[in-house]
């Protein structure tokens, strides 16, 4: 869902602003709807991702085992979230701006 959330956006931000094949302010409005909800379930993820690392490195002692691998896999997939939601939120920025022009044109 996030690639198409994304690429959803970025095919938006290709469209000409006004004219024939701009999108309209809906199209627009609906898809930043689903981008700020998917930035949401990314911070969910990511604090689900922060807490198991605490719980890993605080039970490290008392388990038996390499939790390298674990770690590892938890500090990747956390970085991942963060890139991801760098890059939506900066995406969402723009086509809020876009949407925020839209709105401002339609009520001249």
């Amino acid at each position: 869902m996030a690639v198409a959330v994304q690429e959803q956006i970025v095919e938006l931000l290709g469209l000409p602003e006004r004219g024939a094949g701009a999108p309209s302010l809906d199209r627009i409005e609906d898809t930043l709807t689903a981008g700020y909800a998917h930035a949401l379930a990314l911070e969910a993820e990511r604090r689900r991702l922060e807490l198991r690392l605490g719980e890993v490195a605080r039970d490290a002692d008392s388990r038996n085992g390499d939790l390298a691998d674990e770690l590892r896999g938890l500090a990747a997939r956390l970085k991942s979230a963060d890139r991801e939601l760098v890059r939506l939120r900066a995406l969402l920025g723009t086509l809020r701006d876009r949407a925020r022009t839209l709105r401002s044109a339609a009520s001249l």
